[in-house]
């Protein structure tokens, strides 16, 4: 399995890691099955929402003898109570799920302490001031975890966390439906198929800056609703008015600026071994240029989607890198330190443009290539 750096944090994850699904209400067995799974397969990380205390315990007895292998992204701020999951900021309950969830995984700590879904300013307020993020900073000085993240769905509570400085992951929801969407603090509202019938042209600004300004800080994205519980992936169900492949949404989160992870909602063993079977799919089968293009109801006309139709340029350039470091640049307002080192890397800069044009006619997307190229010139000189 290929791996990139988780932002920042120096950790090295699979690019496609476990969500709970498959694991709860599951005997040890199969929980067990899951972890040789992602083992043989390269992928390391495992995220744990669910506080459900049978899970915790199965899991903890499966990762004997190889925690070593694997990454924690635990959540803060989940409990269970009444049988069943619970949010809470109640930080005494905050603090005993935690050590419970540590105790029963047979672990001193966990790689990613994530504060669990953060969906509203005034929320992330609350917690940026308040106990949980303290708790959080307390738990990172103790070695028991070692970064501390945020989960959520709203691009503007995500975006002023991850310019607070405190957070060194982000799990965020990323598809090409809910990227249309606009800020909202009500996850339902991205599959309400009302929001989609009035043609969508291009990602929503807010998301485009959470992802650009997460790579220019280093702030790693793990995904999840990569396809949408599942939406994205069943035409009548779709937003979009057409099904898409498992392997084109998860390329599709991957493209995307900052992301480092797509986190699968596995509910069995072989839905695990599809997605991990990303890995090894051919380039037509994760290409998501063509169905994107024809959406009936969705336009990204004129939005480069990274999506690398534009290859080969005749001179070499990597067209899509160039428009990402440019984004990254516009989107800041002034060129980044870090922006410019990673640009000075590509082998053929903008500057050795021939505007021969083959790249337009290519871009499923009718993106203005040369038009960038000249202003990526401009930006990072010649």
């Amino acid at each position: 399995m290929r791996h990139r750096q988780l932002g920042r944090t120096g950790l090295s994850v699979g690019e496609i890691g476990m969500g709970c699904e498959g694991f709860l209400d599951r005997p040890y067995e199969q929980v067990c099955e899951y972890v040789d799974i992602m083992e043989q397969a390269g992928a390391n990380l495992i995220d744990l929402y669910a506080p459900n205390p049978t899970f915790r315990s199965d899991l903890g007895r499966a990762l004997e003898g190889r925690r070593d292998r694997f990454i924690l992204q635990a959540h803060l701020c989940t409990v269970w109570k009444h049988g069943q999951y619970q949010r809470t900021r109640d930080i005494r309950e905050v603090k005993e799920s935690f050590e419970s969830q540590l105790k029963a995984l047979r672990t001193d700590y966990a790689e990613i302490g994530m504060i669990h879904y953060v969906d509203s300013l005034a929320d992330w307020e609350s917690i940026r001031t308040g106990p949980v993020l303290e708790y959080a900073r307390q738990l990172l000085r103790d070695g028991k975890i070692h970064h501390i993240g945020l989960s959520s769905h709203n691009p503007e509570a995500a975006l002023a966390a991850v310019n607070s400085g405190y957070i060194d992951v982000l799990m965020f929801s990323v598809n090409p439906c809910y990227d249309l969407q606009p800020a909202n603090e009500d996850m339902e509202e991205m599959r309400a198929l009302k929001n989609y019938e009035a043609p969508l042209v291009n990602m929503a600004p807010e998301r485009q800056e959470l992802y650009e300004t997460c790579q220019r800080l280093g702030v790693g994205i793990t995904v999840m609703k990569a396809f949408g519980g599942g939406d994205l992936l069943n035409e009548q169900l779709s937003p979009a008015g057409k099904a898409l492949s498992l392997y084109q949404c998860i390329h599709y989160a991957l493209t995307r600026p900052g992301v480092a992870c797509v986190v699968s909602g596995a509910r069995t063993p072989e839905e695990l071994r599809s997605s991990i079977a990303y890995e090894t799919a051919s380039p037509e089968e994760t290409d998501y240029a063509a169905a994107f293009a024809q959406f009936p109801r969705i336009s990204w006309r004129g939005h480069c989607m990274y999506c690398g139709h534009c290859a080969p340029c005749p001179v070499g350039i990597d067209v899509a890198s160039v428009l990402k470091f440019l984004n990254l640049a516009k989107a800041q307002g002034t060129l980044p330190e870090t922006v410019r080192e990673h640009y000075a890397l590509l082998e053929h800069p903008a500057g050795a443009c021939i505007s021969c044009g083959s790249c337009e006619q290519r871009c499923p997307f009718g993106v203005q290539v040369m038009e960038h190229m000249r202003q990526a010139r401009e930006v990072f000189g010649k």
